[in-house]
């Protein structure tokens, strides 16, 4: 799969790219400023990404390890396979938590045998299109999904702040240096944006610690850094159908949970940078990096939102480079750099990650005149995705929710949006026209037979179906409850009007559904 994309010709910039740049891997190859910025870039999100990586393998119950190589993997392997350039996948919490109870039962060889096998399906179901369903994601849902995320981001920070590392000694020196780093992060962009302001904040914050000898918790506290490359290996379980049922349940929990993170962090890099991606390969796509993963005994993993943000907004990374670059740095820092990262001040990479929450919330989205405008329907929607993402600390969850809520909500619109009128008497006595008009499924046609005088009207009944269209066999069901109804009374009933899709779905079912219900 080839690393480059075909891209618009880059425009000059000073700085980083805009939002709405994008850029070729060649035409970055061609550009010192711009190869600058994604090489910078993958840098600090590969900084980024070692203390993560870390707190998600103890989530997982694994060695350290196992969380590194797979964030190192995964990065490598969607850089050329995935479908959003510069968007970062790793390992992840929401990974971690599907996986645990494998690794914790069962042992890490089940773990990896997991990881492998959700890979496939995740393969499998890219190619089936399920990419395709994103479509059935409303706007609010995403904006809780935007909003929940910068909650969790945040507040996983909070234990690096005030957590058990964190002693009257060495209290404020760790407040100090967050607050420094926020304002380095703040100001520089202000001045200058040849280097990345994290970069910058990590770095200074780093040499003011060591030159200092303040007693602060580092990188190195987190957990125990490889030494050596990851190796190709083979889970040593049985195949059998036995440990197929064992970790099956686990793999597709973390296909779909990985599929949706990445689809959504997919479309939130497509906002931010007003570029387009293939959300089928980005399917398929992270199936295989798992795979590859995997084998390379890594814990798995998706998009990671809050790396990509550091990554395309902070940094202005905008190809595969900075991604593919993000892994390569993560590999060289923990296994050839591993006593100098070891060194780096985690308030460093808490500012970083401060401002990374900050920059993802949209504030529009609570601002007053905002919610005075907004139907009280969507900013439901939205507060139940935020509610139920930061109370189950599973973005999957949230959005499940979040997509239920919205549905039952409009369902509850669009049912009052169906009405039936009785027009005036024709010349003939003996008969009644209806007009129904509105589009005609479950919800809206639950009180369709209702609408209708049986005992007061004439022998014939006209319903007029010109303005109206119907969408499920409920409605059919519906329309011959109103005919049995007028028979029972020995009158007749007539349906006119009816557009060609509509006629077909009568013609089909109309009688044929079971005493009218």
């Amino acid at each position: 799969m080839p690393l480059s994309d075909p891209a618009p010709t880059p425009r000059p910039v000073t700085g980083a790219p805009e939002a709405s740049q994008t850029y070729s891997v060649l035409a970055a190859l061609k550009s010192p400023r711009i190869l600058k910025t994604e090489v910078l870039a993958g840098l600090v999100v590969a900084l980024a990404l070692i203390p993560e990586a870390i707190a998600f393998s103890i989530i997982a119950g694994v060695d350290p390890r196992l969380g590194l190589f797979a964030s190192f993997t995964m990065a490598v392997s969607i850089a050329f396979l995935g479908g959003r350039p510069a968007m970062i996948s790793a390992a992840t919490g929401a990974i971690a938590l599907v996986v645990a109870p494998v690794a914790r039962d069962y042992g890490v060889d089940y773990l990896i045998a997991t990881v492998i096998l959700a890979g496939v399906l995740q393969v499998v179901l890219g190619v089936l299109g399920v990419a395709k369903l994103m479509r059935f994601i409303p706007r609010s849902v995403m904006v809780g999904f935007v909003n929940a995320l910068a909650v969790l981001i945040f507040t996983s920070q909070l234990p690096h702040l005030f957590g058990d590392k964190v002693t009257a000694g060495n209290r404020w020196w760790i407040y100090g240096l967050v607050i420094v780093g926020l304002v380095i992060m703040v100001l520089l962009p202000r001045w200058t944006k040849v280097v990345p302001a994290p970069l910058v904040a990590i770095v200074l914050l780093t040499a003011a610690t060591v030159t200092a000898a303040l007693n602060v918790p580092t990188v190195g506290d987190e957990g125990e850094l490889p030494e050596s490359l990851p190796s190709l290996l083979v889970p040593d379980v049985p195949f059998t159908l036995e440990t197929l049922q064992i970790i099956a349940p686990f793999a597709l929990a973390m296909a779909l949970v990985g599929i949706l993170e990445s689809l959504l962090t997919a479309k939130l890099v497509d906002d931010v940078t007003d570029t387009h991606s293939n959300k089928t390969r980005e399917a398929w796509g992270q199936g295989a990096a798992n795979v590859v993963t995997g084998f390379f005994g890594g814990m798995g993993g998706c998009a990671m939102i809050g790396q990509t943000m550091i990554n395309v907004k902070a940094s202005g990374a905008r190809t595969r480079i900075s991604t593919f670059l993000a892994g390569v740095f993560l590999l060289i820092l923990v296994v050839g750099l591993g006593d100098v990262v070891a060194i780096i001040p985690m308030a460093a990479l808490v500012a970083v990650m401060i401002m990374v929450a900050v920059g993802t919330f949209d504030w529009h989205s609570v601002r007053l005149d905002t919610l005075r405008r907004m139907p009280r329907s969507e900013t439901a929607v939205m507060l139940s995705t935020v509610v139920v993402t930061v109370w189950t600390h599973n973005l999957a969850y949230g959005v499940a929710v979040g997509v239920l809520v919205a549905m039952v909500l409009f369902a509850q619109r669009v049912a009052h949006f169906t009405t039936v009128t009785r027009l005036d008497a024709s010349d003939e006595d003996d008969q009644r026209v209806y007009a129904v008009e509105g589009e005609l499924f479950f919800a809206s046609s639950n009180d369709l037979v209702y609408q209708f005088d049986y005992s007061g009207d004439p022998q014939d009944i006209v319903i007029d179906m010109t303005k109206a269209h119907v969408w499920d066999a409920s409605t059919v069901a519906s329309l011959d409850a109103v005919r049995t109804k007028y028979e029972a009374k020995g009158k007749t009933v007539t349906i006119v009007g009816a557009n060609a899709d509509t006629t077909a779905r009568l013609d089909l079912l109309a009688g044929r559904l079971g005493g009218g219900h």
